[in-house]
């Protein structure tokens, strides 16, 4: 399948829209990487497959606080994250907004995060989205389908990642693995799917969402085969995402 990244006055448009600030990330990147690393006893496994130029969907499973800020830091390139916009209030808001990241209201159709996430794509950057659209087991059980319109709308390569660690076998959602605990990151083969015009079918995209849930568990499967760490699994709470 080919891959073609639009430009910013194709629908939905995003030439309206200013310039999403990201400088400030990267000296604080090269503060954090450090510090995960002597934290945790961290594995980065086939960090090769990681393209270093072009616009990139970095779709990884969802475990725990620890997943956003620990690949913010470790990934070989600056990333622009979506994130609730609960956690945008405030001075932590600012500076989320400072360092390049997203607010989305998932109470309801959010048209902005959608135009600033494209945007970040047809720029030709990173775009971090967790396709499963919550912390849980993260095995992929669940995919939402924002990740195949983003994939459709701008023909940007796709890269799985799994995660495993960042949460302890049946812990918390809302907490971190504490120091020393054993984290891998497993980044798989980029892959795309076509580009896709105005106007597209709703079912079209749940199509195109189910074929990357499809590569995205057996990633994830194959992750776990071969590291030997297998996944948190789930506990009876109720998750703050939700």
């Amino acid at each position: 399948m080919t891959a073609e990244v639009t430009g910013h006055k194709d629908l939905p448009r995003t030439d309206d829209l200013p310039p999403l600030p990201y400088r400030m990330a990267l000296p604080m990147r090269k503060l954090a990487r450090p510090y995960f690393r002597r934290k945790y006893n961290l594995t980065i496994h086939h960090e090769d497959r990681f393209p270093l130029t072009g616009p990139l969907l970095m779709t990884p499973n969802h475990l725990s606080l620890l997943d956003a800020p620990l690949l913010g830091a470790i990934a070989p390139r600056m990333l622009h994250q979506l994130g609730k916009i609960e956690v945008f209030g405030g001075l932590q808001g600012a500076l989320l907004r400072r360092i390049g990241q997203i607010p989305v209201d998932r109470s309801s159709y959010d048209m902005l995060a959608v135009r600033r996430s494209i945007q970040v794509l047809r720029d030709g950057r990173v775009l971090n989205i967790y396709p499963e659209g919550t912390r849980g087991p993260g095995d992929f059980s669940r995919i939402r389908i924002g990740v195949a319109y983003l994939a459709m709308v701008t023909g940007a390569p796709i890269l799985p990642v799994a995660l495993m660690g960042t949460r302890l076998p049946l812990g918390s959602v809302e907490g971190h693995p504490p120091a020393g605990s054993r984290v891998d990151v497993v980044y798989g083969e980029p892959f795309a799917v076509d580009r896709v015009p105005f106007p597209r079918r709703h079912s079209d995209v749940q199509a195109v969402a189910d074929h990357i849930g499809d590569v995205l568990r057996a990633h994830v499967k194959a992750a776990v085969e071969e590291t030997g760490h297998p996944l948190p699994g789930w506990r009876d709470e109720k998750d703050p995402d939700d």
